[in-house]
């Protein structure tokens, strides 16, 4: 511990006044949080729920004040009692980080070492945050379709939310994969870059017919990234038997359907949660990552900012402005 510094730079959300601020702060090292591993920061990512995290009316932040930056990649600073050896790479994403425990907008982070991913051979730092907790999901995503029987030759599948991180991630996995995609999203203007990472068609949103609990059978699975009407609209048109892996709720949390398609066409709504994943499946759907999950890292990195930079890039995430995935260079 002698060779860490006394305190680190951090960006940090504060919602003790009548509205939240993002503001960078020097914070002393003993202030990062209980953990047995400091890790040396080199890169985050700029997600959704960063963004929900930075705002006092985002309902996402369970401490205050709190360094958002719900994934990290650096090097071990200190392993404390762990397994793990000063200078490793590594990586962290899910559990309380950057939510209820300071995250990854900080020079040094010190987490729990269960929480912890040695970083898999074939993968840079830089690379896992291009990844970062929505390429993660994304992969869990197919994983849980693949286990259900999802296969290449049973097409197509349809990939919603396709410009945000989760879906432009799993439109590039399936396409690798061998799988027929189609990717949806309000953005006509991207779908040239959907097409360039595997995309066969691109669908706009307004497609998507949700007042309706059945419809022609058409996909042979899904992953959802919105949630909503959009979840309702899939799951009304799905093919018998088949499934959709949804993980978010941009496009509300309820979901107005019924129980038709589940007991008429034995469809399966598979729910997808990155936060709590076991951390021995986490590392081997990670090793998957840098192998036979391997996305297109370079077509997905769209953008990549300082931590100066951050709260402008919150701001577009929320927005709807980004598409892709945004680096944040740390150190």
């Amino acid at each position: 511990m002698s060779d860490l510094p006394t305190s680190v730079r951090a960006l940090v959300a504060d919602a003790s006044g009548a509205e939240s601020r993002l503001e960078f702060r020097s914070l002393p090292i003993a202030d990062l949080g209980t953990g047995d591993v400091v890790i040396a920061v080199a890169w985050s990512s700029v997600n959704f729920k960063d963004g929900l995290a930075s705002r006092k009316d985002g309902k996402v932040a369970r401490i205050d004040p709190l360094v958002p930056g719900i994934d990290l990649a650096g090097t071990v600073a200190d392993p404390g009692s762990s397994d793990l050896v000063a200078g490793q790479s590594v990586l962290v994403h899910g559990y309380d980080l950057g939510v209820a425990h300071h995250g990854g907008y900080a020079e040094y982070a010190r987490v729990p070492a269960d929480w912890v991913v040695p970083l898999p051979d074939g993968l840079s730092e830089r690379q896992a945050m291009t990844v970062g907790t929505a390429g993660f999901t994304a992969a869990l995503s197919v994983v849980a379709l693949e286990e259900h029987g999802l296969a290449p030759g049973t097409r197509p599948v349809l990939v919603t939310g396709a410009t945000g991180g989760v879906g432009s991630v799993a439109l590039s996995i399936l396409a690798g994969r061998g799988f027929e995609v189609t990717a949806v999203t309000g953005k006509a203007e991207a779908a040239d870059w959907l097409r360039s990472l595997g995309a066969a068609d691109v669908l706009d949103r307004s497609a998507l017919d949700a007042s309706r609990p059945l419809q022609r059978e058409k996909w042979a699975g899904a992953v959802d990234c919105v949630g909503g009407e959009t979840l309702a609209a899939v799951l009304a048109s799905l093919r018998y038997g088949a499934a959709v892996a949804a993980s978010g709720n941009t496009g509300g949390v309820a979901v107005p359907t019924t129980v038709f398609p589940f007991i008429l066409r034995g469809v399966n709504l598979l729910g997808i949660d990155s936060v709590q994943c076991p951390i021995e499946r986490r590392r081997e759907v990670w090793a998957r990552l840098a192998s036979d999950l391997r996305p297109s890292l370079d077509a997905l990195a769209t953008d990549e900012v300082e931590l100066t930079q951050v709260p402008g890039a919150l701001e577009r995430i929320l927005a709807g402005g980004a598409r892709g995935r945004t680096l944040v260079r740390v150190s």
